[in-house]
């Protein structure tokens, strides 16, 4: 299973999302859409998998969840948008990742895109960074990467250029 990963697009859909997500099986979101023209032209383009963020109002938060759990090719993810990172877990991502064990805690909410381990649970965490126009953040980026029998692979980071 090939996935797109992104976050904070806060709005700003870079065209550049649909051609390196071209071969990608599922795009998933780690929240703040901004609109929910964004969230419909992912869904339209593939299967989406999404939580909602702090800046998204009512209507994105109906097509939406706070917080997802499920398993993908035999790994378990957790996704939401304010998580943390592994040694400082948002209180509420920090017991759902003790109650559910994920081998893949994914957030977004920081702009810092990031892919480390955690020890302490034995999962990989991704923050795929943020790829729109709002924000501190100096590049946007986007993930691209592999689920294959429980094991992330060929993970790889892309670049949009500046904010």
């Amino acid at each position: 299973m090939r996935i797109g990963l992104l976050s904070d697009t806060h709005s700003f859909l870079d065209e550049r999302v649909f051609h390196h997500f071209r071969d990608c099986d599922e795009v998933w979101h780690a929240g703040d859409f901004g609109t929910l023209e964004v969230l419909e032209k992912l869904k339209e383009f593939k299967p989406l998998k999404s939580v909602w963020g702090n800046i998204d109002g009512h209507l994105i938060r109906a097509a939406s969840t706070e917080d997802l759990v499920w398993d993908c090719e035999g790994l378990r993810v957790y996704m939401t948008h304010i998580g943390g990172y592994p040694g400082k877990y948002a209180p509420r991502a920090k017991k759902i990742i003790a109650d559910e064990l994920p081998g893949l805690f994914i957030s977004g909410h920081s702009h810092i895109l990031k892919a480390m381990p955690c020890p302490t649970f034995g999962l990989l965490h991704l923050n795929p960074g943020a790829c729109g126009h709002e924000g501190w953040h100096k590049v946007r980026t986007l993930m691209r990467f592999e689920v294959k029998d429980g094991i992330v692979k060929q993970l790889e980071v892309i670049e949009l250029g500046k904010r």
